[in-house]
């Protein structure tokens, strides 16, 4: 078989998007320095809308996080919900969409973001050449070292201090570099903290060492560390510190902590470099030195962790509780691609409604900017062009043409692996020609192609790594979808010659010994089968064949994902590179009928799920569902941030965010043993404590501050694929205390708006009452789970902090997800999130996390 050369992937254009390196390490000072004062008092720039073009004043918030623009309404972009920056040529589509002309390109910027669980965008356009490379040093590297700070790859100091900062600055309301007691007040109650005033009375003089009456910003860090306290930290490192010994953390007792707590697999010597980074060293006692010792030497020291550096490591990435998501890749990629599953895309040319949305190459940059690596087109005749858009609906119209750019710019920006391209082709055969010609065109030497005739039989599918850097395309091969009909009626005409040749005999044998009215009812049942199978035939010839329009050199395009017609598991052949997709509800069909069927066959084969049409205002289903199956190709609503939506974006967290993950064992060639392996589990999980949670931001993105302190609790949730018959549900109370088990069945035929559903098992903790700014529990919730095959990276845990007394479908304060296989046992530190996975910079959950085996297979 002949292909095109691979690209040189070195000549991908890079873009500031999720993915960006952080920074170096700098204090606050410097980051705020850094920021010119122009941009920091106010700048005038043209704000483009589809509606108008207006000149407004632009202000960059360093302390804050924010850039800042006039608006009837302030308008507020955080820096941690920007999801992409574009400015000069990558913004070119919306300068041509808005008809400015070229000129204005070089001082052009485009911004993404999410407001209130929307995509937004605003453009600006800087006065001047010079100006605009100011404001785009200025905005990349303030956005960079928050993405840094939120992705866990900064030192915690420079957090601490940039907190400092943003609510020192947000206190200060009579700009004097002074806090009165009233400012502060009113600080604790944004901050979720709740103190009665005589008590807040006396750390604010404990902070006022000068007796002044008022903080300045030294007071204020010392204010901010009294109330930070963490006395459930300061117990656990108590606790390890053996008894009678100094208040020091020698390396023994971390090791100890280590294999005993952590339940690390590092070796000593990395334990010891890890203790390195965190200890402090000083003179050895002197009783330690052997009296009888009488050579001369250098001083003994000795190294050891205190409080804060204990704490710090335990804050620290050294002890990240999902270490995979800021992995590089470490997958092997050299397994054909049917072994891996695929961050997947539906109705990609979609932002919006299924109906009456607007179509657009925005959906295709956001999904490969996530590391999605298929990609879908519907395609139709244009007037004069091809065009991509849902058929059958009042959604918008993009041409084919500019979606290929759109690919060819962004494809390979996130993940240097293959991506596919699912086209569902309507067009004629004029105008797939053209489809080809531009994809060509376009994409070059990236594009998988052969020739249609004398191709080599395939044995197995590529790798990602043999297919790096190419673009595929998989469409449905009309010829061979025809070949395949053709030989399924013959089978089905030989199937009912034999059975017609069975019941004939039946017919005879019945009638010849015996005429009583029993025998006379079954032979006319019998009469009856054989009458409506030959009716079912008479049908089946008298049906016209269609007419297979399909262009040769749309053919050539299609090499390792030929779309075929599924005709069902178990005894249908299949070549490797055939590739079919199933609506959700004929996946769950076939998943109910023969689940091990579909796994032996996604072993060697793609197989490709979809959401159900009638999900119009694209809702998704839960993809581990049907990934629990082999299934690869697992597709969803981007645009979409429910919990399918979630999930989906954890799992591709892993393996260097690369779009590929490599399938558990029991799901690949040779996994048969281990799919009869049932096992059931405990997730013991203790809720210990949370600190700094969010306030909640209205559609503007202003902090929604009232006079009440949220009552804040914390549901843990398992999220279990449907792969046995019956759940491990221990009967009565499986947890100490009396909190109780919610367990939500599986929903296979779910509304238009609900999810299909694997099994769903959560525990809630009590309400800490009037404190959102370091509740503390300490309530242990041990939640049941069965397994399948050692698949626990299948099943996904969500931490969800919750204010008691709302409504249950309400979205919560703040959550955390992740495969529960990938997470490390332990006291960890959680980051959380918003609803649609942006992270809060200074929210996280304390926990300790364990797995206890009750059954083993």
């Amino acid at each position: 078989m002949t292909s095109n050369p691979r690209p040189n992937s070195n000549t991908t254009d890079k873009h500031p998007t999720l993915h960006s390196a952080p920074a170096n390490h700098q204090d606050s000072s410097d980051i705020s320095s850094s920021i010119p004062d122009e941009f920091q008092k106010g700048l005038r720039m043209t704000k483009v809308t589809e509606k108008k073009v207006k000149e407004v004043q632009f202000r960059i918030e360093p302390d804050e996080g924010r850039i800042v623009y006039e608006s009837k309404t302030s308008g507020i972009i955080p820096l941690e919900t920007i999801k992409e920056l574009r400015f000069n040529s990558d913004a070119g589509y919306y300068r041509v969409l808005f008809k400015f002309p070229l000129e204005v390109q070089a001082r052009w910027t485009t911004i993404v973001f999410i407001l209130d669980g929307t995509y937004k965008t605003i453009h600006i356009i800087a006065p001047s050449v010079d100006v605009f490379y100011r404001w785009k040093s200025a905005v990349q590297k303030l956005y960079t070292i928050r993405q840094g700070l939120m992705t866990g790859l900064q030192n915690n100091e420079l957090r601490d201090a940039l907190w400092e900062k943003q609510y020192w600055k947000g206190a200060d309301r009579n700009n004097d570099q002074k806090l009165d007691f009233n400012e502060l007040k009113a600080l604790c109650l944004r901050l979720n903290l709740n103190f009665l005033e005589a008590d807040l009375k006396k750390v604010f003089k404990e902070a006022d060492v000068n007796n002044r009456g008022y903080l300045d910003f030294i007071d204020f860090k010392r204010f901010v560390k009294i109330v930070k306290k963490q006395p459930e930290v300061e117990t656990l490192y108590s606790n390890l510190c053996t008894s009678g010994a100094s208040d020091k953390l020698s390396f023994a007792m971390f090791e100890k902590f280590m294999h005993d707590s952590q339940e690390s697999q590092l070796t000593q010597q990395e334990l010891k470099d890890v203790f390195a980074k965190y200890s402090q060293t000083t003179p050895a006692n002197e009783t330690t030195q052997s009296p009888l010792s009488t050579t001369d030497s250098a001083p003994k020291t000795e190294s050891f962790m205190n409080r804060d550096s204990f704490s710090a490591f335990l804050r620290s990435m050294d002890n990240s509780v999902f270490p995979d998501r800021y992995g590089p890749v470490h997958h092997d990629m050299t397994k054909p691609i049917s072994e891996y599953f695929i961050s997947s895309s539906h109705n990609t040319y979609l932002i919006g409604h299924q109906l009456v949305g607007i179509s657009t190459i925005e959906g295709y940059i956001r999904a490969l900017l996530h590391s999605c690596r298929t990609v879908e087109l519907d395609i139709y005749d244009g007037d004069e062009e091809p065009m991509v858009f849902h058929g059958k609906t009042f959604t918008s119209k993009v041409p084919v043409r500019e979606v290929c750019q759109a690919i060819a710019k962004y494809a390979f920006v996130a993940s240097p692996y293959p991506v596919v391209i699912s086209a569902e082709v309507h067009c004629g055969v004029k105008q797939q020609d053209m489809v080809v010609k531009a994809m060509q065109t376009v994409f070059g030497n990236a594009l998988i192609s052969a020739p249609v005739d004398g191709r080599p039989k395939l044995e197995c599918l590529p790798s990602p790594e043999d297919l790096k850097g190419r673009i595929l395309l998989k469409a449905k091969n009309l010829f061979v979808a025809a070949q395949l009909e053709s030989l399924q009626a013959m089978r089905d005409a030989e199937a009912a010659a034999q059975r017609r040749a069975e019941i004939e005999a039946e017919v005879s044998a019945t009638s010849s010994s015996s005429s009583s009215e029993d025998d006379t009812s079954i032979i006319a049942e019998l009469r009856s089968l054989k009458h409506r199978i030959r009716e079912k035939t008479s049908r089946r010839k008298a049906a016209k064949k269609p007419k297979v329009c399909m262009s040769m050199n749309l053919l050539s395009l299609l090499v390792y994902t030929v779309g075929v017609k599924c005709r069902g598991f178990g005894g249908q052949q299949y070549a490797p590179e055939h590739m079919f997709s199933l609506s959700e509800n004929s996946a769950n069909k076939y998943l109910e009928g023969s689940f091990k069927d579909v796994i032996k066959h996604t072993q060697t084969h793609m197989i490709r799920v979809y959401p159900k049409g009638t999900r119009v205002s694209s809702s998704n289903y839960e993809p581990h569902r049907f990934w629990a199956a082999g299934a690869q190709v697992v597709a969803l609503n981007l645009q979409t941030f429910d919990i399918g939506y979630m999930i989906n974006q954890v799992m591709f967290e892993r393996n260097g965010r690369s779009g590929y993950v490599r399938k558990p064992a029991a799901l690949l060639p040779s996994g048969e043993e281990l799919l009869n392996k049932h096992t059931q589990h405990y997730l013991d999980v203790t809720v210990i404590s949370a600190q700094q949670l969010p306030r909640p931001r209205d559609a503007l993105g202003h902090e929604i501050i009232d006079k009440s302190i949220i009552d804040p609790y914390v549901e843990v949730s398992l999220h279990i694929p449907l792969w046995s018959k019956s759940p491990f549900l221990p009967g009565g109370d499986v947890v100490s205390g009396k909190t109780s088990v919610t367990y939500s069945p599986p929903n296979t035929k779910a509304s238009t708006t609900e999810a299909t559903s694997g099994r769903t098992v959560s525990f809630k903790t009590k309400s800490v009452k009037n404190n959102g700014f370091n509740p503390v529990w300490n309530e242990e919730l041990c939640i049941p789970f069965d397994c399948v095959g050692d698949m626990k990276e299948l099943i996904f845990v969500r931490f969800s902090v919750r204010q008691q007394g709302d409504d249950v479908d309400d979205e919560p304060l703040a959550s955390y997800c992740a495969p529960l296989g990938c997470l490390q046992h332990g006291f960890r530190y959680l980051p959380l999130h918003d609803s649609q996975l942006a992270q809060y910079l200074f929210s996280t959950l304390f926990v300790e996390i364990k797995i206890r085996d009750v059954k083993k297979a």
